[in-house]
């Protein structure tokens, strides 16, 4: 599908007429050049020769004069303007050729840097082209063909073998396995059944889908993840905005410089005005700091499409940064290190009392419930064929448990704490209790009308992945902890699967908050990994807030500094490698930016650099720059997939 089928997305119409628009006056430029060239040998008349000079002026120095007078007129310097004056300065004392040849390379060079920039931009808009243009959508007895835009929420869609899904939607009828690796990334298809979430832009396998829309063509999760790394590619990091912000400050000082290069030595008689001026000249090009204002960017964009394509999106050049500066990764352990999947492991009744009965009460209480404990209560009731009761009031105490009104009474499900204003537990439950507890079982306590019922026990594994991951961290010199709601003794248990030694357990939401607080003042920056729901204070206060296997969540993708769509904690692996070497980048970037002027500057002294080779190697070093960016980087998520085809093979 088109991009202008989607709202918001269109490109905006002067950036389209410059990207059309530059690279012609680059050519233009360049036949100008020649042209003028061929024209002085041939002895052509002085007004001509002007005139083809001044056709060279307007097409090379277009879009710099253009960007340096906006600028100039915001009270800024910008590097736009260093070259137009340079440029003016050579015409001023006769050397058209020679700024004319500066203005081509300056623009050339700027055509460059937005191509390789808008390659970076373009491969995460081309996951536009995975929208299909027209869907199949049932109203009424009839099927029909419409425009993914005329699609409502609501809408039934039918999606046949190998067809793009269109909408973000639930599956109603139908099964079928799913490519889902534009949204999360995971090479592997994902079974759908009814009930499932499909996604806008995934391919559907085999089977054939009847999918309700959940969401328009333009709120859809694809739509959002690229509007969202657009808008992180926009956004600037610290070192850039540092960078800016030195740019200014240095602009005016090689603007004084070259004034007082201009003036003082000829006033002191030490070269005549002509020789000294055109040096003036070839100084203000090749002090002008092109290649170190952009030796940020380019890295940072590249960067962050590239962790886009791999199902991690950096909310911006600030969160890549921060996360390679981080000493701690603190991670809430149900969903995260675990597979989020517990299971009813054991059912301990109080006198007088069946299993089946005390299930029954528990998951009557947990029908409204979200949080994966009560998931696992409600799906054992309902294998076991058991009547669930809807509550006549509900109430979820955030990290302790629930309360219903169930027929009329007062039901509790949650922590064993909840015990501790009810008569005391007979001494048969804690035991059990603490039995369970030693083998790393989480353990519930169910109460009606203050009256202990009984326990039920649930288990959860660990992520095969999860071990792998923290001997990564480990080996970085990361301290990776565990902040948990569970208690002391299941944390425990899954902390030594998976090579954990801190450990905070029985964290409420709040104390989870300030748990980061407390690690940030021991070690420094922390990175906290959760669901993005659950965990939403401690993710706020941490230095940098990841949030895993959110695709289609609202609440995450609007709220982590990093998000990774699928569930898998090698991306975690993979996002700090990244930000690592984007790190790494940027900083070679600016070395060798600095190094070139250093190097240019005293050629301008030393050896008296002539102007077209002073431009040459200005132009060649931006180049080089945005180049090492990018190249360095979109390389990293291949180089990896064949790192992984290679061991899967061995």
């Amino acid at each position: 599908a088109s991009q202008t089928q989607l709202p918001g997305f269109d490109s905006p119409p002067t950036w389209r007429c410059q990207a059309w628009l530059a690279p012609r006056l680059v050519v233009v430029t360049l036949a100008a050049i020649v042209f003028s060239l061929l024209a002085e040998r041939a002895g052509t008349s002085t007004s001509l020769l002007l005139a083809i000079n001044l056709v060279a002026y307007a097409a090379g120095g277009f879009f710099g004069a253009r960007t340096a007078i906006a600028s100039l007129a915001q009270g800024k310097i910008d590097v736009d303007m260093l070259m137009v004056l340079a440029a003016l300065g050579a015409a001023a004392i006769g050397q058209w050729h020679e700024g004319a040849i500066l203005l081509f390379l300056f623009s050339l060079s700027n055509v460059l840097q937005d191509y390789a920039i808008g390659r970076s931009r373009s491969a995460i808009r081309g996951l536009f082209a995975l929208y299909p243009e027209v869907a199949k959508v049932k109203r009424g007895e009839q099927v029909l063909e419409l425009n993914i835009s005329q699609i409502e929420i609501g809408d039934t869609v039918l999606i046949e073998p190998a067809e793009r899904i269109p909408v973000d939607g639930q599956v109603l009828a139908g099964q079928s396995a799913v490519d889902e690796s534009p949204i999360s990334g995971e090479s592997m298809p994902a079974d759908k059944a009814s009930g499932d979430l499909v996604f806008a832009g995934t391919l559907n396998g085999p089977g054939i889908l009847d999918v309700r829309a959940l969401r328009s063509a333009e709120q859809t999760t694809l739509s959002r993840i690229i509007q969202l790394v657009e808008e992180a590619q926009d956004s600037k990091a610290p070192t850039e905005r540092f960078l800016e912000r030195f740019e200014q400050g240095y602009a005016k000082l090689v603007i004084l410089a070259v004034a007082l290069l201009i003036l003082i030595p000829p006033a002191l008689g030490l070269s005549d005005f002509h020789s000294n001026f055109y040096r003036a000249m070839v100084l203000m090009t090749v002090a002008s700091p092109c290649a170190l204002v952009i030796s940020v960017p380019s890295a940072i964009i590249s960067a962050i499409a590239s962790a886009a394509r791999d199902g991690v999106l950096f909310k911006g050049g600030a969160s890549l940064e921060k996360l390679a500066a981080v000493k701690v990764f603190a991670f809430d352990k149900t969903g995260t290190l675990t597979l989020g999947e517990p299971r009813v492991a054991d059912i301990v009744c109080a006198a007088d009392l069946t299993e089946s009965e005390l299930l029954t009460c528990a998951a009557s209480a947990e029908a409204r419930s979200e949080h994966p404990l009560a998931k696992a209560i409600l799906r054992r009731a309902q294998e076991s064929q058991l009547d669930i009761h809807e509550p006549s009031e509900f109430k979820a105490l955030p990290g302790h448990g629930v309360i219903a009104q169930i027929n009329g009474q007062n039901v509790r499900v949650g922590r064993v704490t909840l015990m501790s204003d009810c008569p005391a537990m007979p001494e048969a439950l804690s035991a059990r209790q603490r039995e369970l507890e030693g083998d790393g079982k989480t353990v519930v306590a169910v109460l009606r009308d203050n009256e202990p019922l009984g326990l039920i026990a649930l288990a959860d594994e660990s992520r095969a992945d999860a071990a792998p991951l923290i001997a990564a961290l480990s080996k970085r010199g990361i301290v990776p902890v565990i902040l948990t709601g569970d208690n002391q003794r299941v944390a425990d248990s899954i902390a030594k699967q998976v090579g954990i030694s801190r450990v905070y357990a029985g964290l409420l939401p709040e104390e989870k908050a300030s748990a980061i607080g407390q690690l940030r003042r021991e070690f420094g920056p922390v990175a906290m990994v959760g669901d993005g729901i659950n965990d939403a204070p401690a993710l706020a206060m941490a230095d940098i807030g990841i949030a895993m296997g959110v695709a289609g969540t609202d609440v995450a993708l609007e709220t982590a500094d990093v998000v990774l769509m699928g569930d898998r904690l090698e991306r975690i692996a993979d996002a700090l490698r990244l930000s690592v070497r984007a790190r790494r980048v940027v900083w070679q970037n600016i070395a060798f930016s600095l190094a070139v002027i250093a190097l240019l500057t005293v050629g301008v002294f030393a050896v008296n650099l002539p102007l077209p080779m002073g431009v040459l190697g200005h132009e060649g070093s931006t180049v080089i720059v945005v180049m090492n960016g990018l190249l360095s980087l979109l390389a990293l998520p291949e180089l990896r997939r064949r790192q992984l085809a290679r061991a899967r093979d061995a």
